[in-house]
């Protein structure tokens, strides 16, 4: 077996590793330095070889061969030998080709033939070098490449044991990469594993056949760059392929099978279940299960490519503008080149034909999502037509496979033959994977390991005894009391010598007896005694028999006063000769909550919608300072909330007299002077709020809705031309801080993501003609923001194109309306809300934006407009999908509807992004919620462990309790039930599950308690209830009742 001859690069043609002094070379920073420093164990291939040498080919061009070099008796053959090539960005040997092209070693053995005969060559083995290292960042490495032998003969053959291997490496003068490129860039590996259930008319025999795959992806800046896949394998059907399996290079030239194996990258498979693509569900099973067993094309092929900067962001934009992407598959007949060519030289043969032309959409999509690196799953395989991939990716990359065939006249824009995809069934399974996510994920904080470092210290509670069986003692002890009292009278009236025995004794002492009672009915104590008695039987009713409210029949009270006037007997019998003194309970320590926890709490009940709670709050922090305006501004929002005009009045009316210098409340009595259409005092209060305060914005923006709700067009341009003036100011003002303060150190991202639309333009002088006063419909929107760029919008400059769409969430309202409904949002003014989004939607020359549309969608939720609402936040995603408010939004969205399964999604995207959602806290509690119901409580736990971090309240710690006692962590349940009771001790359903978890500790007093406050409370839960009593009904306590 001859060494094949190919095109060479001789050790000449490339710039020596050391340049003499004073010569200038350039070129040495752009060389990488391949250098072969031994063979091992040589002779495990071949037991009697005696001279070798080694190749270095990459790219497909020969770079050098090493002298002949002898093997040593152990194998060891010292070769030394450096061979190098330039690179370039953009040239032959790109960063592309780096990234997915090995170097190739080939051993040779030269042998020695009788005189006058040349040297026999022949190949021994093959080793790949990866160089993958020097794109990510590092100068020179060193690695034993595995030498696999060349298939020569059945009799020669490697042995079990060998170790023979090459030692090489690799150097270049400098990084390949700069800092902010590999940093900022990013590496694309795509692995094509098979296509299964492929059409009848794939048959092993015959001509032979090319299979292919190919996509198209960007890679430098603008330049895209397609991932082929050939020379798939046909298989019969037999056995499923083995996993794993390792995944192999796209090379043409190697010889030595195993050298076709990437070094430690394998095929993992996994479950169909958690796959991304198609076919992942249960129904699916069966037939994935049927097509793996069966005939199908293998190549378990593994492409890669580095995504500079730039093509990152182009990445991001297009799997935005399009999430489903071609990936194309034919079938080729390989054709035999007489010159021996490598397969791109056969482009030339103007015979070769595609035929099975089909397609394969890739959902994109996951990638977008926060820490999100990998996507791979089965895609179901249609038959290629121009006008369905069009219109399916009308902004994606798009290669054809007809490329390939130099557009070779008798190719179509319609395979008849890639019908029979369909037909059979056919899908594509491949992997994408990323060496970085393209939405970074929020980090996990580092959680405390249990719930009690996180709970803030307490005094502890006085131990409590109460319950039915203390009830019952203490019944024994007023009954011990009183019979004391009586005796004690007793002895007063006829002394402490009883009488004699006898009849005439018994006739004594009913005469005693008689004199007794009267003596206690007249002077009043036998009154007293009664009193006295009356509390401990109180307590036993309601402690013992649970019954604290009125009988609903006069029969059930008669039935009820005979059983416990027998119970009360019997246990007067049990106690007259107990004689127990009760120690005073010592007093509870009052735990003052914050003022920012009642605002949260309040919060936490209007989302839940206990109006009756929150209201209670918000007048406790009245209760606390009635001086404080903020307090009264927000009870005033809340009454808005509930329609309640007349009492939002009065509190926006107590906080300006507090202040009568006070804007936002002169704006708020305005507001709602507008509601209730008292416009003479509505103008007054906005008037005032001008001159107060001339810079402003919102107050002269406020006022321009006012006017032009009165049709006073010329005062409404007149304050809207004012707002605007003040903005562009207070912006300016903003720009110039901002610039002296560092504005040179922001990064290339950081300047793309400022050149959003919108964000540093002045606005246009809109003239109101009373078209913002309702609120456009879905249809109207695009129509009336053309029509603004017609008639209101004056001529500006262009911002720069925005590269991909980003997240402007942590940017603050950019346009004089936004800032109004920024304020009108918070107090709940939905009516001129309304009317400011109407005027947004006018003054946006380049459409509505995502903050517009986040806006709308909440006020659509607020009025329970769920159809419209999902109608905007789509729209709102479209524009940024990075913008946690928009998904968690989303997800309130779903939650309301009862698609948990939906919201769960939207809040994890949300959770997972590394800047917050504005309701942070709301997100976290939905999704613990979503977690408990699927039985996810790992997960819940520590869902609701950082809204503890973030905001703890009673339903955080509660969620943290209930997820702790399903995880049979009954100490870290009752810690954390046991706060949630310190900030809100009403709360029905943490009493049951503090009962719960006493029950499962055997502690019978406290479980009775806890069971007598969730009842008292009126705990709802019906299944909670029922696991409580089944509880009880096992460890035989816990219901007084029993």
């Amino acid at each position: 077996m001859e060494v094949p001859e190919g095109p060479s690069a001789t050790k000449e043609s490339f710039p020596p590793d050391a340049s003499a002094p004073g010569e200038s070379q350039p070129s040495l920073r752009n060389v990488v330095q391949i250098t072969v420093v031994k063979g091992q164990d040589l002779k495990s291939i071949k037991s009697d070889t005696s001279i070798t040498l080694v190749r270095v080919e990459y790219n497909g061009v020969i770079l050098g061969d090493s002298s002949k070099t002898d093997v040593l008796p152990n194998g060891t053959a010292n070769y030394n030998f450096t061979a190098n090539f330039e690179y370039s960005s953009d040239g032959p040997n790109s960063w592309v080709d780096i990234a997915q092209k090995p170097v190739l070693l080939t051993v040779i053995e030269v042998s020695h033939k009788e005189k006058k005969q040349k040297e026999k060559t022949m190949p021994l083995g093959q080793a790949v070098l990866d160089l993958l290292p020097l794109l990510q960042g590092q100068c020179s490495f060193t690695v034993l490449a595995p030498l696999y032998a060349v298939s020569t003969s059945p009799s020669e053959s490697l042995h079990p044991e060998a170790k023979c291997a090459l030692e090489v490496s690799a150097c270049t003068k400098k990084p390949l990469l700069s800092a902010s490129q590999l940093s900022d860039g990013n590496f694309l590996s795509v692995t094509m594993e098979a296509a299964y259930s492929v059409p009848e008319a794939f048959v092993p025999t015959g001509p032979s056949q090319n299979y292919m795959a190919c996509l198209q992806v960007p890679a430098v800046g603008k330049k895209e760059v397609p991932l082929l896949f050939m020379n798939g394998v046909l298989k019969p059907g037999g056995e499923k392929e083995p996993l794993p399996r390792p995944k192999k290079w796209s090379l043409a030239n190697i010889i030595a099978p195993g050298a076709l194996n990437i070094p430690n990258s394998f095929i993992l498979g996994g479950p169909y279940e958690d796959e991304d693509g198609e076919l992942n569900k249960t129904k699916d099973r069966e037939f994935r299960i049927q097509a793996e067993s069966a005939k199908r094309i293998v190549w378990d092929t593994e492409g890669r490519c580095y995504l500079d900067p730039a093509a990152v962001l182009i990445l991001k934009k297009r799997i935005a503008e399009c999430q489903y992407w071609p990936v194309e598959v034919c079938r080729m007949p390989v054709t035999s080149s007489s010159k021996g060519k490598t397969s791109k030289a056969d482009k030339g043969d103007e015979d070769r034909q595609i035929f099975f032309h089909g397609v394969a959409y890739v959902d994109m999509m996951p990638l977008l999502c926060p820490g999100v690196k990998r996507i791979r799953g089965a895609f179901r395989v249609f038959a290629y037509q121009d006008s369905d991939v069009l219109e399916k990716m009308s902004h994606a990359p798009k290669v054809q496979l007809s490329d390939i065939a130099e557009e070779s006249a008798s190719v179509t824009s319609l395979s008849p033959e890639g019908k029979q995809y369909v037909e059979a069934g056919t899908f594509l399974v491949m992997e994408m994977k990323l060496d970085k996510a393209l939405v970074p994920k929020r980090l996990q904080e580092e959680l405390t390991k249990r719930v009690k470092e996180m709970i803030p210290p307490r005094p502890p509670l006085p131990p409590r005894t109460e319950g039915a069986k203390k009830a019952v003692e203490d019944y024994h002890n007023h009954v011990a009391s009183v019979a004391v009292a009586i005796l004690s009278e007793y002895h007063e009236l006829f002394g402490k010598q009883p009488p004699h025995q006898g009849a005439a004794a018994h006739q004594t002492l009913e005469e005693q007896k008689r004199q007794l009672n009267f003596e206690l009915n007249s002077s009043g104590k036998y009154f007293a005694f009664k009193e006295q008695l009356k509390y401990a039987v109180v307590k036993i009713v309601r402690e013992k028999y649970l019954k604290t409210t009125a009988f609903e029949t006069q029969e059930q009270f008669q039935a009820f006063l005979s059983e416990l006037y027998v119970y009360l007997v019997d246990q007067m019998h049990v106690a007259l000769n107990q004689l127990l003194y009760e120690e005073a309970a010592s007093p509870a320590p009052r735990i003052r909550m914050t003022d920012e926890q009642l605002c949260l709490f309040a919060r936490e009940a209007e989302v839940s919608k206990d109006y009756k709670l929150a209201s209670l709050y918000h007048q406790q922090r009245i209760a606390r300072d009635q001086r404080n305006i903020q307090y009264w501004l927000d009870y005033g929002a809340f009454c808005l909330l509930l329609e309640d005009t007349l009492k939002a009045q009065e509190c926006f009316r107590e906080a300006l007299s507090l202040d009568p210098h006070h804007v936002q409340s002169l704006l708020l009595c305005g507001i709602v002077a507008v509601v209730l259409q008292h416009y003479e005092e509505a103008e007054i209060f906005f008037e005032d709020a001008c001159c107060l305060e001339p810079c402003s914005v919102l107050a002269w923006t406020l006022s321009g809705l006012f006017y032009e709700l009165q049709n006073n067009n010329i005062q409404a341009e007149m304050a809207f031309r004012e707002a605007k003036k003040k903005l562009q100011a207070q912006q300016a003002r903003e720009r110039s801080i901002s610039g002296g303060e560092g504005g040179k150190k922001q990064s290339s991202a950081t300047s793309v993501r400022s050149s959003s639309l919108g964000s540093e333009q002045l606005l246009p002088e809109g003239v109101p003609d009373g078209s913002a006063n309702r609120l456009p419909e879905a249809g109207e929107e695009h129509a009336l923001a053309s029509a603004a760029a017609e008639e209101e919008a004056p001529e500006s400059e262009t911002a720069p194109e925005e590269p991909f769409p980003v997240s402007g969430h942590s940017q603050p309202p950019c346009t004089i309306f936004m800032k109004a409904v920024e304020f009108l949002m918070k107090v709940n003014a939905i009516q001129f809300v309304r009317m400011a989004l109407a005027h947004e939607l006018l003054s946006q020359q380049g459409g509505p934006s995502s903050a517009y549309y986040l806006a709308l969608a909440r006020t659509c939720l607020l009025k329970e407009e769920f159809s419209k609402c999902e109608e905007c936040l789509c729209k709102a995603i479209r524009i940024d999908f990075l913008n946690p408010d928009v998904w968690a939004q989303k997800g309130h969205l779903c939650y309301l509807k009862g698609d948990l399964q939906e919201a769960k999604e939207c809040y994890e995207r949300t959770v997972s992004f590394v800047e917050d959602a504005a309701d942070m806290h709301f997100v976290y509690l939905h999704l613990g919620s979503i977690y408990l119901e699927d039985k996810e409580y790992g997960k819940a736990k520590q869902i609701y462990l950082q809204a503890c971090q973030s905001s703890a309240s009673c339903l955080t710690w509660l969620g943290v309790g209930i997820a702790c006692y399903r995880l049979g962590e009954m100490v870290e349940a009752e810690d954390a039930l046991s706060e949630a009771n310190a900030l809100n001790n009403s709360n029905a359903e943490v009493w049951a599950y503090l009962a719960l978890v006493c029950l499962q500790g055997g502690r019978r007093l406290e479980a009775e308690q806890c069971y007598k406050y969730a009842m008292k409370l009126g705990l709802e839960d019906a299944a909670l209830l029922q696991e409580l009593h089944a509880a009880q009904q096992r460890v035989g306590f816990g219901d007084p009742s029993f």
